[in-house]
């Protein structure tokens, strides 16, 4: 499921990280790779603010919609 379906709290692991190869490479510069745990901290507006290697990131809607858990 796309991590805009994750539960708030709950602790994911990357499965995959979709969109064009620009897009792909700005996400794994933030952490966002297969394999690595992501929790979802709080969603505003379909946005989604989660925590991912210690680090505290703000994702748009659409780039969430992305990263699959």
């Amino acid at each position: 499921m796309p991590l805009t379906l994750a539960a708030v709290g709950e602790a994911n692991t990357i499965k995959k990280v979709g969109g064009n190869p620009e897009t792909r490479k700005f996400l794994e510069n933030l952490g966002f790779v297969s394999g690595s745990t992501v929790t979802v901290v709080n969603t505003l507006g379909g946005n989604v603010i989660v925590n991912i290697k210690d680090s505290r990131v703000a994702v748009s809607k659409e780039m969430a919609a992305k990263i699959m858990v």
